[in-house]
């Protein structure tokens, strides 16, 4: 977790702020986590799956691509699960349609 907030750290504009948000997965609650100054974790409350729209992007690949099949092997499931992820990145706009929050553009 920690070389994956650098990583985002240094994505991040000069001058910017990140806000990211997390649910209550041990790593991301590790007591030897190291933020940088330019990220803000902010935890989500558990089972509030509303407003974490990661959730959302799990179910509607697992609705349309990856879910009443039957795999063959690992290496099955891992290549339809990259498939399935490639399709899904290829649709920016599905993404944005998936996560959007009618909620969070009223305020």
């Amino acid at each position: 977790m920690n070389a994956h907030l650098v990583e985002i750290s240094l994505a991040v504009d000069p001058g910017a702020h990140a806000v990211l948000m997390l649910d209550g997965a041990g790593w991301h609650v590790a007591g030897d986590l190291v933020v940088p100054d330019n990220i803000t974790l902010l935890q989500l409350p558990a089972r509030a799956p509303e407003l974490n729209p990661v959730e959302n992007v799990w179910q509607f690949i697992r609705d349309n691509w990856l879910g009443d099949r039957i795999f063959t092997s690992y290496e099955d499931i891992v290549d339809r699960g990259c498939n399935a992820w490639n399709r899904l990145t290829d649709q920016p706009w599905k993404i944005m349609s998936i996560g959007l929050r009618e909620w969070a553009h009223r305020l």
